[in-house]
């Protein structure tokens, strides 16, 4: 006959057990990780700048997993269909993807349905970007203050071509143009290639965009007015940044990488590692350098840290620009 004691120790140890069991099985699971290529979900469309910085980093980073890293564009709804796409994927490593920094705005607006404060594992922050303001050759606006004196002569008529409502390129313009004291009418793409068709075909008067703009600046068939960052690029230290011209806006929109919550912590300590040695890569910084793209690595729980103050920031950014308006309308 089984006494409550007896009976009592076979649970505990079956409890004991079984958490040995799992913690084993989660323990192979993670060694024997990657068995086969894993996907990367890139949230903007093909031959972009943001794409090309991650199609470099997922290379080497299939190298050091020794898997590959096969890269899925999902773009549409200013990154946050891939971003949906990917919080809501199998946490089981073999789904990751580039996280734009406007997670922190959309999840407030109600674009997007997810939490990233709690939705994802975060791998790795890898590069900033540079944005600018870009016009045809052919344009009248020589100057960024030629531009502005035209946009206050013709409230809300002078254009701008963008990569999507509520986007970094829609709310950074709009935040020079408040800074400015002036109204611009908006023209939103699918993403930062086809905005810059947009105004190559003549159909928009500027482009606001990352540095999809810079060999066509070279090339002679665009003008760059002014650049977003903090100091002025190497590779275009002739124009000047907008706080060189007295507007206090600055915009880098940090590219980062991660993955759906609940991912094993030795995968995760794995993908960190690979993306950390990706970032630090010549390959890698060869492609950053020509898409004028600084380096800003954090590893992932530095990350996951700054995307918390950045949804803070973002909060105060909304009620400012009057951002639920602006994506209403």
């Amino acid at each position: 006959m089984q006494t409550p004691r007896s009976s009592r120790r076979q649970f505990v140890f079956g409890a004991l057990g079984a958490a040995a069991l799992t913690t084993s099985s989660r323990h192979l699971f993670a060694q024997a990780w990657p068995e086969r290529p894993i996907t990367f979900i890139c949230p903007w469309p093909a031959g972009g700048t943001a794409d090309q910085s991650m199609r470099a980093l997922c290379t080497v980073a299939g190298r050091v997993l020794g898997q590959a890293i096969a890269v899925e564009n999902r773009a549409g709804a200013s990154g946050m269909i891939g971003a949906k796409a990917l919080a809501a994927a199998k946490p089981d490593g073999y789904t990751i993807g580039q996280i734009p920094i406007s997670v922190t705005r959309f999840s407030q607006l109600g674009t997007l349905q997810a939490d990233p404060r709690k939705d994802f594992s975060y791998i790795a922050r890898t590069s900033g970007q540079t944005f600018g303001i870009a016009v045809p050759a052919a344009s009248p606006f020589k100057t960024l203050q030629d531009f502005v004196a035209a946009a206050k002569a013709k409230p809300g008529q002078v254009t701008y071509a963008h990569a999507g409502v509520g986007g970094a390129t829609h709310v950074g313009m709009e935040e020079f143009a408040m800074a400015a004291g002036i109204q611009l009418n908006h023209v939103p793409y699918k993403g930062g290639a086809e905005a810059l068709q947009g105004v190559l075909g003549g159909h928009v008067d500027a482009l606001a965009d990352s540095s999809s703009w810079a060999p066509h600046v070279e090339a002679g068939k665009l003008r760059l007015l002014a650049t977003w960052g903090e100091q002025r690029t190497a590779r275009f230290k002739d124009t000047p940044t907008l706080k060189d011209l007295g507007y206090n806006v600055v915009v880098d929109a940090p590219n980062g990488i991660g993955a759906p919550k609940g991912l094993d912590p030795a995968v995760l300590a794995r993908l960190r590692d690979a993306f950390r040695q990706a970032v630090a890569s010549p390959e890698f910084k060869a492609v950053a350098e020509k898409l004028d793209a600084p380096l800003l690595y954090l590893d992932g729980p530095d990350y996951e840290k700054y995307v918390n103050t950045v949804y803070q920031k973002e909060t105060l950014l909304i009620d400012k620009l009057k951002l639920r308006e602006l994506m209403k309308g």
